[in-house]
C-alpha cells in the first residue's frame, strides 16, 4: 500500500549521536567516580544504593552489601555504555543502555539532573534503536521500505523522537520559568552568588577569568541574562524556521560547556547536548561531508 503521505526515517547518524553522547556522559559518571564516592548514606533518606520494591531492579542492587561489588558493577555499566556509545548494533544495546540509566539514575547517592535527563532520553531511544536493522548508527540510513513492519518501526521510532523533542522543550521552559520569580535572576545578580559558592563556583584555574566578569555589573548581567534567553529560544525551537534552530542549537551547546567548564557538570552537559541535537535538528536529516554551498543536513523520507 502506497500514499502520496511520506515519514521521515528515524535511524540516521543525528539520533546515532545523541544516542553517543548520552551514552558518554553516563559512563563518564561512573568512570571517574569511586563507588564511595556514589553510593553512600545520605542524611534522612538512608543507604545508597536504596533497593526496595522497583528501586531494587537496580544493578547495582546485586552488590550492595560490597564496595569492590559495586565497582565491578560500575565497570560492567561502563563497558554497556561503551559499547552503546559506538554505535554498535542499536538494536541490541538499546534496552541494556536504558537499564544502565535507571541503574545510575535510582542507585547513586548524588544526582546532577543529568543522571534524570539520560534515563528518559535512553528510554525514548529505545523504540528509534529497535526498529534499527544497521550495524553501526553511524552508517548510512536503509533504503526506504514499503513493507508494513518498516513502516510501523518508522513510525514508532519518529513518534519517539517527536516525544523526545517535546519534553526538551518542556525541560528548557520549565528551567527559564522557575528562575524568573526570584529577583535575584530578573535582576540580573544571580550568577554572582553562583560564582560565590564554593561547590559551583568556577575552578581554581577559571576563576582568574570569571572572577573579574561576575565582579563587573554588565558581566555578571549578561552572565545571568543570556542563559534565561537561550532557554527560552530552546524551548520554543519546534515553532521556529529551521536556519534559526541551528542558531538555537549552537547557543546550546556553547551554554552547556560553559556551565561544565565552570561547575564541572559534564555529564549534565553531554545529556542536555544530546537531546538538543535531536531537538534542533530537522527529523530525518543525516549529516554528511559536504561542499560549502551545500545544506547541513537533508531529510530523507520513505513513503507509507
Amino acid at each position: 500500500m502506497s500514499t502520496d503521505r511520506t515519514l521521515p526515517l528515524p535511524w540516521t547518524n543525528v539520533y546515532g549521536l545523541s544516542r553517543t553522547l548520552v551514552a558518554l556522559g553516563t559512563a563518564g559518571t561512573l568512570a571517574f567516580s569511586s563507588a564511595e564516592t556514589l553510593f553512600r548514606p545520605v542524611a534522612t533518606l538512608g543507604t545508597y544504593p536504596p533497593c526496595d520494591g522497583v528501586l531494587s531492579a537496580s544493578a547495582f542492587c546485586a552488590t550492595k552489601d560490597s564496595y569492590t561489588g559495586l565497582s565491578w558493577t560500575m565497570y560492567g555499566c561502563v563497558l554497556v555504555l561503551l559499547f552503546a556509545a559506538s554505535g554498535w548494533r542499536p538494536r541490541l544495546t538499546a534496552l541494556p543502555h536504558a537499564y544502565v540509566n535507571y541503574s545510575v539514575f535510582s542507585g547513586i547517592a548524588i544526582n546532577d539532573g543529568g543522571d534524570q535527563v539520560a534515563l528518559i532520553l535512553s528510554v525514548l531511544f529505545v523504540l528509534p534503536a529497535l526498529g534499527d536493522a544497521r550495524r553501526w548508527h553511524w552508517g548510512e540510513p536503509p533504503a526506504p521500505s514499503a513493507s508494513r513492519g518498516a513502516r510501523i518501526w518508522a513510525l514508532l521510532g519518529v513518534s519517539s523522537l517527536v516525544v523526545l523533542r517535546l519534553q526538551m522543550s518542556v525541560i528548557y521552559f520549565q528551567a527559564a520559568v522557575a528562575k524568573l520569580p526570584h529577583p535575584e535572576w530578573y535582576d540580573g545578580t544571580a550568577l554572582w552568588y553562583w560564582a560565590q559558592d564554593v561547590n559551583f563556583g568556577a575552578a581554581p584555574w577559571l576563576s582568574w577569568l570569571a572572577g573579574p566578569v561576575v565582579a563587573a555589573p554588565v558581566g555578571v548581567a549578561l552572565m545571568t541574562w543570556l542563559p534565561l534567553a537561550i532557554e527560552m529560544t530552546l524551548a520554543a525551537a519546534l515553532l521556529l524556521p529551521q536556519r534559526y534552530r541551528y542558531a538555537a542549537m549552537w547557543s546550546g551547546f556553547a551554554l552547556h560547556v560553559c556551565i561544565a567548564l565552570v561547575m564541572g557538570l559534564w555529564s549534565f552537559a553531554l545529556a542536555m547536548i544530546g537531546g538538543i541535537v535531536v531537538l534542533c535538528m530537522p527529523l530525518g536529516s543525516h549529516l554528511r561531508k559536504r561542499s560549502p554551498a551545500e545544506p547541513l543536513a537533508s531529510p530523507l523520507s520513505s513513503s507509507c
